[in-house]
């Protein structure tokens, strides 16, 4: 079962400029209150896992750092994992708040609930949910976001009920059309497009990020990311693990690489 506290997603904004929404963010997670984000982090560990919050994790919560610290961290995965990826991830989610407004102005909030995930069903004057969790959140006389996520499983994730959020998964992620080759070579991204240059011949994490000038943490998670599609083979050497791309990477390289590896640099 996952568990996400509240205070590390908080709701969505409205605006066009997606720095200022994210810096939005962070500043509500850096003014969560003490108070919050010990019954968020500890009671919510043992609330939803049915077990004691790790010791670390408690003295973590209690020593009234956390808030500054969990900020720092995703502003840093940002940074390092997301930004070349975001044009593309931005795409995926326009084209799904497009879709979904064009059938609340036809269809209703009814329609539109109940064709976006397998385990949500509208009924009047509630929304159900197909989850392991049992709970009622009351949502009278309150706001409810409908948010759509791309990097994480086709799954369906509710938030409250402080902040009401319904996170759905975009549509066409995950999807068999979206593992295509030709949609793949659209959303690559400079970062992996690089590596899959690069990876012409098996080389290891290590090898890469001194070739290109990224962390090995950020070379380790896109190759993790291409692995899982297809598009890079891994095996082990020794000490090392190396990585070289598939044939059906291959076919990707033309249309995805826009800059040659003697261009790489941070971005």
């Amino acid at each position: 079962m996952t568990y996400i506290p509240d205070l590390l997603t908080p709701a969505p904004g409205l605006g066009d400029h997606c720095a200022d929404l994210f810096d939005e963010q962070l500043a509500a997670i850096e003014a969560t209150s003490q108070e919050d984000l010990e019954h968020q982090v500890i009671a919510g560990i043992e609330d939803n896992w049915g077990t004691l919050a790790p010791v670390a994790v408690r003295r973590a919560a209690e020593s009234g750092r956390m808030q500054r610290r969990l900020a720092s961290g995703l502003a840093r995965f940002w940074r390092e994992a997301l930004t070349d990826l975001w044009p593309a991830v931005r795409s995926v989610i326009d084209q799904d708040l497009a879709h979904r407004g064009t059938t609340l102005v036809a269809r209703g909030l009814g329609r539109v609930l109940n064709t976006a995930h397998p385990r949500i069903a509208w009924i009047p004057g509630a929304i159900t949910l197909d989850k392991v969790w049992t709970g009622k959140i009351d949502l009278t006389g309150r706001e409810l976001v409908l948010a759509p996520m791309v990097l994480i499983q086709p799954d369906v994730l509710v938030q409250g009920p402080a902040d009401a959020v319904l996170y759905l998964p975009a549509q066409r992620v995950g999807t068999a059309s979206s593992r295509t080759g030709k949609n793949l070579g659209a959303v690559l991204g400079d970062t992996r497009a690089l590596l899959l240059a690069e990876l012409h011949e098996a080389r290891s994490t290590t090898e890469l990020a001194k070739r290109l000038g990224y962390t090995a943490g950020t070379i380790s998670y896109h190759l993790g990311a291409m692995h899982r599609v297809g598009l890079v083979t891994k095996v082990r050497d020794r000490r090392y693990v190396l990585y070289k791309r598939t044939p059906r990477a291959h076919a990707l390289v033309d249309q995805a690489v826009s800059i040659g590896p003697q261009g790489a640099g941070r971005r």
